[in-house]
């Protein structure tokens, strides 16, 4: 069995899910990849010395079963990160039902599949869980509507969990990123126009590097935090909490 701290990362080959694992590979510990793309998972894994498996975080049983056998496989689970999501920039009346129901498999079935996995896992010898919600879900944005219900689902599915798992020394914590640049968001970042809407939303005025967010989830998902849960960091370059003074 390893001595190594063991994290599962879901979505692990995605921005901010690659800009994790880089870390705590860096830190020594035992890092289990899952995602959909098999070539992108054995490339980074390759890269990282990790374990890696193909998983859709939407499968609930699916979780359940991968999360289960990895616990056996390396005799614990000490922390899982969830960075399955999407980014759909519709209004309500814009948005189809096929992507509204798409929206909310990706971003809150998965998180309640890694949060319920999570529970049955680590209800013996304790662990922290980092849920990915969104500014977009703190602030009221234009043609979010899908993708804020989404995030904030999971805000309040992770502060309930926090609740109920405190006593089995399982952790549950959120974080909200503003507009990142990353794979996921390559629709907005390569549009010069939208770039600078974007850009210009954010008081530090310029929008989030993968690695950025990645320290926040890093120390979440560790023992640093130990003291930490049930909490809804924002790291958003002020974006859900800051009005910025107007430049001149």
């Amino acid at each position: 069995m390893s001595q190594k701290k063991v994290y599962v990362i879901f979505g692990g080959t995605g921005g901010i899910g690659s800009a994790t694992a880089r870390k705590l590979g860096r830190q020594g510990a035992q890092v289990v990849l899952a995602a959909r793309n098999p070539e992108r998972l054995r490339t980074l894994a390759a890269e990282l010395g990790a374990a890696s498996f193909e998983v859709d975080a939407t499968d609930i049983t699916a979780v359940d079963e991968f999360v289960k056998e990895t616990a056996d496989q390396f005799g614990a689970v000490d922390g899982m990160v969830n960075c399955v999501g999407s980014i759909v920039l519709k209004a309500a009346h814009q948005t189809s039902e096929a992507e509204w129901r798409s929206i909310l498999a990706a971003n809150l079935d998965s998180a309640f599949a890694v949060v319920r996995a999570g529970a049955k896992t680590m209800r013996r010898s304790g662990g922290s869980i980092v849920l990915m919600s969104s500014a977009a879900a703190r602030v009221g944005l234009p043609s979010h509507e899908a993708i804020a219900a989404a995030k904030a689902g999971v805000i309040g599915l992770g502060r309930s969990a926090a609740a109920t798992y405190a006593s089995k020394g399982i952790r549950v914590n959120i974080v909200a990123p503003g507009l990142v640049d990353t794979p996921m968001a390559a629709g907005i970042t390569s549009n010069p126009l939208m770039l600078k809407a974007s850009e210009s939303m954010h008081p530090l005025g310029r929008i989030g590097r993968p690695e950025e967010v990645a320290d926040v989830v890093t120390w979440l998902v560790s023992d640093d935090s130990s003291w930490v849960t049930g909490q809804v960091i924002g790291v958003d370059g002020g974006l859900s909490s800051v009005r910025a003074k107007a430049a001149g």
